[in-house]
């Protein structure tokens, strides 16, 4: 209600006033005089007055409804006639104001029971701990559960569950902060006072030790199953509890435990923790934690330690099958590498099953939507019980098994989604994609509907890795690859429970591997075999096919394997001839299906469309495929029936061919991918992308090229990606070995390219892990979780030997505290002044060493040498190596008698000298000489003499004397004359002989080297100004100095490797920090305020979408033009033409452009590597035009080949981050931006999820 001013009182006015009754509403009139000239007072009986209420209903409703025709509707009147009654009829509560959540209970009650008959005696009050615990202050499994409404993808606002990793960590902290009052000698009971604070560990202390049931009940398994176990060497996870022998449970001291069967008892853990002394821990920090498991030998006693498998399978599993599921069983975490078709899903499926068995539940991810899709059918129709999550499909979400993308779950993970309280696996699928940074490429430029390109994929599996609770166990299904054992240590070191890896010896139907050269009825048999199925390379077929070729080349084009043979030098009748005789070949020899991978969607469609001729399927096919696809295209609407895309592939599947890439329309893929499972298609043109696990075995697989686009030029295959496609071929069970052809059209592939991509080791595993604005806004905002604990925790930093490194470092310590105290009196006051600078000497004359000419080393220069052998002194150059990396020189050294004869490997080994001199190095006795290889370091100077030498006399009859025979000779005539002329060189300058400038002499004349040169100077003059070097001590006084220096530079050494400072990427992450306080998503403290929240809730450009909705660039546009907008985000291809939009429409490509150059200068100031400009170029406005027609209802083309399925799970986003703004008119508009392009053909449910 609008305040009124009123005006003061008059003469006349009557003393009136109204007194509010309280809570009631009604008013009382006071007629009392009030004192002259003061105005009219609010009285009430409250002390501030009314609470607030709202507005006035009539008021509200006429201001909403009938004066803003925007919020009228035209065409749903009743519905809001509807909405107005609810709103107008509505009741006040205003004892809703008071309302408050109730306090939680702090003791609960016990059961008391007979222990012989297990009666019901009493009841007692025990205290509950943890009572205050929720998803809003604890990470701690323990915590109430949250609504229903936020159990399955968590909440923002939710603290996630401790990661496995830190819980060890914190454990470790707390001892150490126990520790602090005995190492730093503090007091526990305050003076004065008889009692104080025990800080021991009270669980420690513990006289008698709670056993529960479920632990008892583990021990008679462990005795079950102890014979297998010794059998296999391996010893199990978690130690068994000796229990006394006693007559009742009550004497164990057993009771009721509260804990929910999915959960390890905490009790069990409790009492493994107690029996872990100090030692142990240590050897658990130094142990291997990946343990690879020999599959050599068959597993014979597998039936007999599993008599009641959770999972029946039809057909006898194999070796490596089957001690996956003996390590399931025993709840270990496995990473299996086999070959391709190898089988790798019996072990999901076994997982699946043990969950569903244990009442727990399973979480299955792959890299791609795709193949999520294919396997929630498998998975269904064996299961029943199975739910599926991706961007834009749920599915049965409280199925006991879910499907989803490995974005999902990391959201859920950072969310503290309830679903992983009851998680006991997790599936990792095609680990081997983790680092294919070019398939991201290919993915980006096609605009595949997967939900997140797989080079992303990489981080997210790491942070999910990382981020994963203790009690849930890991899965890895991966292609055979060469650092599984050193993936695994790195998992099972961050988890700190044991990896067990299992990789395949062979594949189970072998390979063998073809050239062709036919492309005519007569050639049609040109097969030429390359690598036979036991691995051979047959260099005679290779031969055979050069040969074979050249009878039908011109003399011109005559070449022996010519290099580099490039797809495009054959026509395109030429290319149809080579397909239509080759497919004529295998259909004739039965050997259909053929998956025929072309590295072009365009070559796929126009080979497939140029074999108009070819028909391979019989009637009773056709009658079949027809069926298939009348039942199939039912589920679209008239139009898109008529497709030319839906026309074309109809006419080809008719005939058995078909075309799978990434601009087929997804639901066309399915329907091709089902037939070609069922065998109805018998030649598929497909893309790498087909390759990506999908479970689709073909008789033959033929390559069209082996060179690909990696989205800079052309190269050859990989072998891990060859393999990856090559092992398509081979049916198990079908065929007794698989074939795979490469096509020689324009000429024969070279010999060394087909043999490094058959016979070369597949791509190891590299760690992707990178920093996003997301992941650190997500630990920001949970105090107890860091971001250097995620960065050193990542495959990156696996090179870290932390564990080793604090070993040696407290034993550094213990030496350092054993050393003698250094003298620091009178004149030895500035020693460790002088240790400093001599150091720093060293280390500026073996940097000038390092850049010196090496033209001035050649033979016959007179060299000044130091090393562990020789000090100061003169030698000359005899030979010198032709190593570039290690060049080594020979010299001709003199030395004191007697020293000639000592030399070792360790030679080059520096000593060092406590006193600085220039003074050469003069025999006290008759002068001798030695040989040696000299390296670079070990020449400190090079003189400006030069000698005439005869190096092959004297290095001869250097090595003729150091025969025993010969011991006693004299030196030869060409040894004596060096030596005596080196002899002559140092007695003429005792104090120094004269050296080559690096500067003026050896005319070198970068920075470095200048100023390395002028602070040689330097340093040498201020050796001078010491008085250690005069005290009778000082060279024992230096050798304290320098043994302890020497310990300590090693210990601080090893304090920087261990500490958050050697972090690669941590760096990176200041300068984001400083980009996020610039953007106020976090204060100076790292808190995280609003937009941080917002921006928490996006999974790419966070930064962008949410400067976007907070200076209301989305605002004033309609849902179809904001959803246009958009569609920069995940549009990638360059176009060159400009599209025809309205001019609000405009404006906001404008903004954008302004947010992302704004967004980019400042990144760039913060220090990250990226430029301004490359940042605003990663957002292309081609998809602009189209997504706006068909936000509109309009029909287009260009949209179907791109699908929409990412732009509609941004539109999601924003509407979240809307809504947590409160704007709820721009959540709203999101919605309807997502449902104005959630329509026909481009969003049609997948076919196997029906």
């Amino acid at each position: 209600m609008d305040k009124i001013d009123l005006p003061p009182v008059g003469p006349d006015d009557l003393p009136l006033s109204l007194l509010e009754m309280g809570c009631l509403g009604r008013f009382e009139l006071i007629t009392h005089p009030l004192p002259k000239n003061r105005p009219l007072p609010p009285h009430s009986t409250l002390p501030h007055g009314l609470p607030p209420t709202c507005l006035d209903l009539k008021t509200e409703v006429e201001k909403r409804f009938l004066r803003d025709p925007a919020w009228l509707p035209v065409h749903d009147v009743d519905d809001a006639f509807h909405k107005f009654l609810k709103i107008s009829m509505r009741d006040k509560e205003v004892d809703s104001l008071l309302h408050c959540s109730l306090s939680p209970l702090h003791s609960g009650l016990s059961v008391v029971r007979d222990p012989t008959t297990g009666m019901l005696l009493d009841f007692t009050e025990v205290l509950l701990e943890d009572t205050g615990l929720s998803a809003k202050n604890s990470l701690s499994l323990q915590r109430q559960p949250g609504p229903p409404s936020g159990s399955l993808r968590g909440s923002n606002t939710n603290y996630p569950f401790l990661p496995g990793s830190k819980t060890l960590t914190l454990r470790k902290r707390k001892k150490k902060r126990d520790c602090l009052f005995l190492a730093l000698d503090l007091l526990t009971v305050p003076p004065g006072l008889k009692a104080g604070v025990d800080f021991s560990d009270k669980e420690a202390k513990a006289t008698k030790s709670e056993v529960n049931l479920l632990s008892l009940l583990s021990t008679f398994d462990d005795i079950i199953d102890a014979l297998p176990e010794e059998k296999e060497g391996v010893s199990r996870k978690e130690e068994t509890v000796k229990l006394p022998r006693t007559n009742s449970l009550e004497e164990l001291g057993i009771k009721d435990s509260g804990n929910s069967p999915s959960q390890p008892s905490a009790n069990t853990v409790r009492l493994s923790e107690q029996k872990k002394n100090p030692q142990q821990e240590d050897k658990e920090d130094l142990k291997k934690w990946a343990i690879p498991v020999d599959i050599s030998a068959p597993c014979d006693d597998f039936y007999k330690r599993i008599p009641d498998p959770a999972f029946k399978y039809p057909f006898e599993l194999d070796v490596f099958q089957k001690q996956a599921i003996l390590r399931l069983e025993a709840h270990d975490s496995v990473f299996v590498a086999a070959h391709t078709s190898a089988g790798k899903t019996v072990v999901a499926e076994y997982a699946i099953a043990l969950s569903q068995k244990h009442m727990t539940r399973t979480i299955y991810t792959s890299p791609i939507k795709a193949l999520s899709n294919q396997k929630f059918r498998d998975f269904k129709t064996t299961f029943g019980d199975l739910g599926l999550l991706t961007g834009d499909v749920q599915l049965s979400p409280e199925s006991s098994c879910l499907i989803m993308t490995t974005e999902i779950l990391r959201s859920m993970l950072y969310n503290g989604s309830e679903v992983i309280r009851d998680l006991e696996w997790v599936i990792f699928d095609e680990v081997h994609y983790i680092n294919d940074a070019e398939l991201c490429f290919s993915l980006c430029c096609i605009q595949i509907s997967c939900d997140v390109v797989v080079c992303q994929r990489g981080v997210v599996w790491e942070e999910v890795l990382i981020m994963l609770p203790e009690h849930v166990s890991i899965i890895l299904l991966s292609a055979t690859v060469p650092n599984a054992v050193e993936f695994s240590e790195w998992i099972g070191r961050i988890k700190k429970w044991p990896i067990y890896v299992i990789s395949t010896i062979k594949r189970p139907v072998p390979l063998e591997h073809y050239l062709y050269t036919g492309n005519s009825t007569k050639t049609q048999k040109e097969l030429f075999l390359l690598l036979d199925s036991t691995g051979n390379f047959l260099t005679k077929g290779y031969y055979a096919a050069v040969e074979a070729k050249k009878e039908r080349t011109s003399k011109y084009a005559q070449s022996f394997g010519t290099k580099n043979v490039s797809q495009h030098n054959t026509t395109a009748s030429q290319d149809r001839a080579v397909w239509q005789t080759l497919l004529n070949y295998l259909s004739q020899r039965q050997q259909t299906p053929v998956v025929a991978f072309t590295f072009s969607r365009t070559c796929c469609d126009e080979n497939a469309r140029s074999l108009t001729s070819l028909d391979l399927t019989s009637s009773i096919e056709k009658s079949e495929i027809h069926s298939f696809l009348q039942k199939s295209l039912t589920r679209l609407r008239g139009g898109d029936q008529q497709l030319p895309q839906i026309l074309l592939m109809r006419d080809l599947l008719k005939r058995g061919i078909g075309v799978h890439h990434s601009g087929i329309l997804p639901f066309l893929k399915e329907i091709i991918e089902m037939l070609f499972s069922r065998g109805l298609v018998k030649v598929l043109f497909a893309t790498e992308t087909f390759a990506m696990g999908v479970n689709m075995p073909a008789r033959t697989i033929v390559f069209d090229s082996i060179r690909k686009h990696n989205g800079t030029g052309f190269r050859n295959l990989l072998p891990g990606e060859y393999i990856q496609m090559a092992g398509r071929a081979g049916r198990r069970g079908l065929d007794a070995t698989g074939t795979v052809i490469i096509l020689c059209k324009a000429g024969v592939h070279d010999m060394g390219d087909l043999h490094a991509m058959m016979l070369g080791k597949p791509t190891v595993l590299h760690s992707q892990f990178r920093l996003t604005y997301t992941m650190i806004l997500n630990l920001l905002r949970v105090e107890a979780l860091r971001v250097t604990d995620m960065m050193r925790r990542s495959f990156s930093e696996n090179h870290r030997d932390t564990q080793a490194h604090e070993k040696r470092i407290s034993e550094l310590r213990n030496t350092l505290s054993s050393l003698p105290p250094r003298d620091t009196e009178g004149q030895l006051s500035d020693i460790l002044s002088y240790y400093h600078t001599i150091t720093e000497l060293c280390i500026t004359t073996e940097t000038l060493q390092s850049v010196n000419g090496l033209k001035a080393l050649s033979v016959g220069r007179v060299v000044i040498v130091n090393n562990s052998q020789h000090h100061n002194a003169l030698g000359v150059i005899l030979q010198v190596s032709n190593d570039a990396v290690n060049r080594t020189f020979t010299a001709l050294i003199i030395c004191e008698k007697g020293n000639d004869e000592v030399a070792g490997d360790d030679q080059s080994n520096k000593a060092f000298h406590p006193i600085y001199s220039t003074s050469l190095f003069i025999p006290e006795g008759p002068c001798s000489h030695t040989v040696q290889k000299l390296k670079l370091q070990d020449i400190s100077a090079i003189t400006t003499k030069t000698l005439k030498v005869i190096p092959e006399r004297i290095i001869d009859n250097y090595n003729k004397r150091q025969q025993p025979r010969f011991r006693l000779d004299p030196p030869g005539q060409a040894i004596s004359t060096a030596t005596q002329e080196l002899l002559r060189l140092a007695e003429a300058s005792p104090n120094g002989i004269t050296t080559l400038d690096p500067v003026n002499d050896l005319h070198l004349k970068g920075v470095d080297v200048v100023e390395g040169v002028m602070r040689h100077r330097v340093l040498q003059d201020c050796l001078k100004d010491f008085h250690c070097i005069h005290s009778p001590t000082f060279t024992e006084q230096f050798a304290r100095v320098q043994e302890r220096m020497s310990v300590q530079e090693e210990l601080d050494m090893l304090l920087f490797l261990v500490s958050d400072q050697s972090l690669t990427l941590l760096p990176e992450y200041h300068q984001r920090i400083k980009v996020l306080e610039a953007l106020q998503y976090v204060d100076s403290t790292g808190a995280v305020q609003l937009k941080g929240r917002v921006a928490c809730q996006i999974s790419s450009h966070e930064l962008l979408l949410t400067e976007l909705l907070f200076e209301n660039t989305l605002s004033p546009l309609a849902p179809e033009e904001s959803a246009a907008l958009l569609s920069c985000l995940v549009f990638t291809q360059n176009t060159q033409i400009d599209p025809h939009i309205t001019n609000t429409l405009q404006e906001g490509i404008s903004q954008v452009l302004n947010v992302a150059q704004r967004i980019g200068e400042l990144q760039r100031d913060c220090g990250i590597a990226q430029t301004a400009e490359d940042f605003v170029a990663q957002f292309k406005f081609g998809l602009t035009e189209v997504v706006y027609c068909w936000a509109r209802g309009m029909v287009s083309t260009d949209l179907k080949t791109n699908h929409p399925t990412r732009l509609d799970e941004i539109l999601k986003e924003v509407r979240q981050a809307a809504r947590i703004v409160g704007d709820s008119v721009l959540g709203s508009k999101m919605e309807r931006a997502s449902l104005a392009i959630r329509r026909d053909v481009v969003f049609t449910a997948s076919l196997y999820t029906h």
